[in-house]
């Protein structure tokens, strides 16, 4: 029987949310996540394994778009 209550209070803060977006404070939510501003400058020295796979096969996806092209262009 209490499930009325319970779906009208989520609709009522789903739509608060959906409606009302600003009032966000960043600072504040930066804050309570502990996430500092030094973290978010050094995000460029992180190392990323991603990277040096993507340096060292750059070559081979730049020559297999240019395939794709020749193959698309023959056929019509």
């Amino acid at each position: 029987m209490g499930r009325g209550r319970a779906k009208a209070k989520q609709v009522k803060v789903a739509r608060r949310l959906k409606y009302n977006s600003g009032g966000t404070d960043l600072d504040r939510l930066r804050e309570e996540l502990g996430v500092n501003d030094e973290d978010s400058t050094q995000e460029d020295d992180v190392y990323d394994p991603y990277d040096e796979l993507a340096e060292r096969y750059s070559d081979y996806a730049d020559d297999g778009e240019e395939d794709d092209r020749e193959d698309q262009t023959s056929r019509r």
